[in-house]
């Protein structure tokens, strides 16, 4: 029927590479495959406002458990199944190569690879060793990235259209809770804030978040950067009656596993209530998930009950998901993960 990579501790026995028997799976497949998904991006190779991006985005590129990120001159990958470690010499030899390629480095310390059978692997595989600090850029922002120990690959390449979408809809006061190294806090800003308030129980964040304000040509008088748990945060901000315009929540995975669905549909909960509580009427929710237990049906029923528990009446007036290079296929609608909803207080 089919030939697969078999994974003998895995809940997920086999990864189809293809369904043609006959295909081998050899140089000249992964040759094929990675270029394939490469050329589907040209248009972020050739948009020069924007330098940082994903090139192979695993099940929906058709390469099983296989990661690639782009910044600027530097590839990040990662290696995250049986198959595509057994194949790993195969597959760095052809993501090296390529004259705009400085240097390759892996980044497979995620907790799939021990549901896998496999170790931590952290290192640069190939090229010059990436500096503490990468900058980029996204949409004309710069940023700097920290490839070697930063979340996932180093930065949220999946929000990138969605940043850019949520500048009509930001305005008065801002709370930017999760706020990681600031990203949406830039763009807030950009796009008018009279004063933001971000939130992170990061201070190496935070830090890159003031950073990042001052990179961007904004103004750092209007920004606060906070170290502190978001829930109890949230809580702080309800008791004192402290209230926003717009709050973007943009946490991180609640749920790793459908296993987790119940507690993390609890959390997410808890924080939209508390966010709904603390908004001001006519302001906008602008709230995510990236759990991938939890589906776009599921999550917007959570954010509906929270709304109801907090005895405002909200609308979804857009809603947002992972941008055009974290592609889904219909035949793996579970790499649907990112979801989003922009809700809208009734004044």
């Amino acid at each position: 029927m089919a030939r697969g990579a078999y994974s003998p501790q895995s809940q997920i026995r086999v990864r189809v590479w293809t369904w043609d028997q006959n295909e081998p799976i050899d140089q000249p497949f992964f040759q094929r495959r990675i270029a394939s998904s490469v050329q589907m991006r040209q248009s972020l190779r050739d948009d020069p406002s924007t330098n940082a991006y994903r090139e192979i985005h695993a099940e929906s590129d058709r390469i099983p458990g296989l990661i690639l990120d782009r910044y600027g001159p530097y590839r990040v990958v990662q290696f995250l199944s049986q198959g595509v470690q057994a194949h790993r010499d195969a597959i760095l030899e052809v993501i090296s190569t390529g004259d705009d390629i400085a240097g390759v480095y892996e980044r497979s310390d995620t907790d799939s690879r021990r549901l896998e059978g496999l170790t931590r692997s952290v290192g640069t595989l190939f090229g010059d060793e990436p500096p503490d600090r990468l900058p980029i850029l996204e949409n004309d922002r710069k940023f700097m990235v920290d490839i070697r120990g930063g979340h996932k690959t180093g930065f949220y390449l999946d929000q990138r259209r969605n940043r850019q979408r949520l500048t009509h809809w930001i305005r008065g006061d801002v709370l930017d809770a999760f706020c990681y190294t600031g990203a949406f806090t830039v763009v807030a800003m950009s796009a008018g804030a009279r004063s933001i308030v971000s939130v992170d129980s990061s201070a190496a964040a935070l830090e890159m978040t003031a950073e990042h304000i001052n990179l961007n040509g904004l103004q750092p008088e209007q920004a606060e950067q906070i170290e502190a748990d978001v829930f109890s945060y949230l809580r702080t901000c309800r008791d004192s009656r402290q209230e926003f315009d717009t709050i973007i929540l943009d946490p991180p995975k609640f749920a790793a596993t459908t296993a987790h669905v119940d507690k993390a549909a609890r959390g997410y909960k808890d924080i939209n209530l508390l966010a709904f509580k603390i908004l001001r009427p006519g302001g906008c929710l602008i709230t995510f998930s990236c759990s991938g237990g939890i589906t776009s049906a599921l999550f917007e029923k959570i954010i509906s009950d929270a709304a109801l528990d907090a005895g405002v009446e909200s609308l979804v007036v857009a809603t947002l998901d992972q941008a055009e290079d974290h592609p889904v296929s219909l035949f793996f609608p579970e790499g649907r993960y990112l979801k989003g909803l922009i809700c809208k207080l009734n004044g």
